[in-house]
């Protein structure tokens, strides 16, 4: 099964990109984050023509937004908790009916937290320092996930080398010591495993995310890994290849984010 999550930055806006996508990478299954599209006007048959036939979303005007389109049938889980008692579309779940039996997936967006790393006076950091929390919980009182996929952009790069400048951006929103212990907490809550570590070792440099900010991305290279995949331990084993596709961040009207594809035995 071909996995692969991307933050698209307004599904569409760029909806052609999603053909670039399927062209480059094949997935089976395309999970998207910050849609920033109500649900009553989601393209759903603009990207059933890439192939994708089953499609659910959550979403609203403006801003965050998930969805999965998949060529595998599935069923949406109806039970996952209201994060924050916010209703503000940032996780949609699904059970995909593999030949091998049920396999749920989650498509998560973590709130970004704003520009200050303080959660006394930022609302906007405290709201996602208690968003990974409620994961947490969530994920613990669960037990180990099994058979399962967790994949979004959490908009956290937890380790060094997941940054340009692990020194640098030490108290800068996504690479502060209290988001790497949280979300390392969610981690070990479900006992996920990182599927893009392993195949990249972590004392190597791995992005997903550069910045609108940069006057060229590519040359400077400042990025970070906030893009993550996810699996349960049973599923460990059957990880087969990761592909990274960092030429998207140089496509016209590209996501500041790229496509980030696993492939596993399920």
């Amino acid at each position: 099964m071909r996995v692969a999550t991307w933050n698209i930055n307004s599904v569409r806006l760029r909806l052609p990109l999603v053909g670039d996508v399927v062209r480059d990478l094949a997935p089976d299954v395309l999970c998207l984050q910050e849609t920033k599209c109500p649900d009553d006007l989601f393209p759903v048959e603009g990207l059933r023509a890439f192939g994708f036939e089953h499609i659910a979303h959550r979403g609203m005007k403006g801003y965050n937004g998930v969805a999965i389109l998949s060529r595998i049938p599935f069923t949406v889980r109806a039970d996952d908790p209201n994060w924050c008692e916010k209703g503000d579309c940032r996780h949609l779940g699904v059970t995909l009916a593999t030949p091998s039996g049920p396999v749920d997936l989650h498509d998560f967006y973590v709130p970004a937290g704003g520009d200050i790393a303080d959660r006394n006076v930022n609302v906007k950091f405290a709201h996602k320092l208690d968003f990974v929390a409620e994961c947490t919980a969530w994920n613990a009182a669960r037990g180990p996930a099994r058979r399962s996929v967790l994949v979004g952009d959490l908009n956290i790069a937890p380790l060094e080398h997941d940054v340009w400048s692990h020194k640098q951006l030490l108290d800068v929103v996504s690479h502060t010591p209290v988001e790497v212990e949280a979300i390392a907490a969610w981690q070990r809550a479900g006992s996920w495993h990182d599927a893009l570590r392993h195949f990249v070792p972590a004392d190597q440099k791995l992005y997903t995310w550069w910045s609108y900010r940069a006057r060229d991305w590519e040359a400077t290279d400042r990025g970070r890994r906030l893009d993550h995949v996810w699996v349960s331990p049973d599923l460990a084993a059957g990880l087969h290849s990761h592909t990274i596709l960092k030429a998207a961040r140089g496509w016209e009207r590209a996501s500041d984010h790229v496509p980030v594809l696993v492939e596993l035995a399920v």
